[in-house]
């Protein structure tokens, strides 16, 4: 993705955009829904849904565990910013295992960090908090980029 401009992720309940020119992942614009349970220092939430607006978490939610979600991006400034999106391409994994350096990989996934970026990448996100959640976008999902379609329903495209 070197010298494009913007991502977009779509799928049900999902449509976010990220700037990633020069390999910096802000602003973030749009809405994502988490297909998979989260786990974050031994607790659950699932069904989480966030709005962001120029970059900023602004609007969460979460079927189970909302409270500890809203716990969680009220930990320090950073925390309600995208710190990582990684695209899963791993087609030998075919199901949520609840373990997320497994999930995270699972061919057809998206996942995306709140909090903490990896600067070694070019990331500058400083936050306590690094929670992957996992976006399933093999039934309905697509990802294009600078408008060319990059994934539909799991399977690249190019």
């Amino acid at each position: 993705m070197q010298g494009k401009e913007e991502v977009r992720i779509t799928a049900p309940g999902t449509d976010i955009r990220l700037g990633v020119s020069g390999r910096t992942w802000i602003p973030v614009h749009g809405d994502i829904a988490f297909s998979f349970p989260a786990t974050y220092g031994g607790r659950e939430v699932s069904g989480v849904s966030f709005r962001f607006e120029s970059g900023k978490v602004v609007d969460a939610s979460a079927e189970r565990g909302e409270e500890f979600l809203h716990e969680m991006l009220d930990a320090d400034e950073g925390a309600r910013r995208l710190g990582e999106l990684g695209i899963g391409t791993n087609y030998g994994i075919a199901t949520g295992t609840k373990e997320i350096l497994l999930d995270e990989k699972i061919g057809g996934t998206v996942h995306m960090a709140i909090g903490m970026s990896y600067p070694e990448s070019g990331g500058r996100n400083d936050s306590a908090v690094h929670w992957d959640m996992v976006c399933d976008l093999r039934h309905g999902g697509a990802i294009t980029v600078d408008g060319s379609e990059l994934q539909r329903d799991g399977r690249f495209v190019v």
